[in-house]
């Protein structure tokens, strides 16, 4: 595990007995954090559950860590301020980590609108183990959709710091993917996800 700065003193990481490659030997792929970021509304949750759901189907371990999700528990405590949103990436990114050291394939559904923060879940990780992806579907199709009737009420002014409107995105400068959901299928979307894990080694062939 990549040493971090702690507050708490006293505290040693307690490492597995299960070595990674027993791991990836026995789950026939590597922990990997694939980390769907953008706009509200772009296609995150809709890619990463239909990622996840091809991956159970083949019978690989595989989780989804969904931005509303989160918020009912772990992150409940927080709003949606440029510091708490950092937190809750911080927070996320840490989880994500210890599912990836499991050797589970984690999708992760965050807007995560700071590369500095995306950057951090980056170097939690082994190299290769950290894949983003970034959900470039123009802001004008995410406020066209409006699943939720955020941007609506963000334009009427009753929800401050909204991203894409008042409050800032910052895109990947060089993720390992770019998807547009308002360009292809969602199969087709999730066949381009699954395609980069078998290329770069992280889904291995099964026995």
């Amino acid at each position: 595990m990549p040493r971090v700065e702690k507050r708490t003193p006293n505290l040693i990481w307690h490492a597995s007995t299960v070595t990674p490659e027993a791991r990836a030997d026995a789950l026939r792929q590597l922990g990997t954090v694939v980390w769907f970021t953008g706009l509200s509304g772009s296609g995150k949750s809709t890619l990463s559950t239909a990622l996840e759901a091809r991956l159970v189907g083949e019978g690989r371990p595989a989780c989804v860590l969904d931005g509303d999700n989160v918020r009912h528990g772990l992150c409940a405590d927080l709003g949606f301020s440029d510091v708490d949103r950092r937190e809750n990436v911080r927070r996320v990114a840490h989880v994500a980590a210890l599912f990836a050291q499991a050797g589970v394939v984690v999708a992760t559904a965050f807007i995560s609108p700071f590369r500095e923060e995306r950057e951090l879940a980056r170097r939690l990780l082994a190299p290769g183990a950290f894949v983003e992806v970034h959900v470039a579907t123009p802001l004008e199709e995410c406020e066209r959709r409006d699943p939720k009737g955020l941007y609506a009420k963000a334009r009427a002014g009753q929800i401050p710091h909204f991203t894409g409107i008042d409050s800032p995105y910052e895109p990947p400068v060089a993720p390992e993917l770019t998807l547009d959901t308002s360009g292809q299928s969602l199969d087709a979307l999730v066949d381009r996800v699954h395609a980069h894990l078998v290329h770069t080694g992280r889904l291995l062939s099964r026995k």
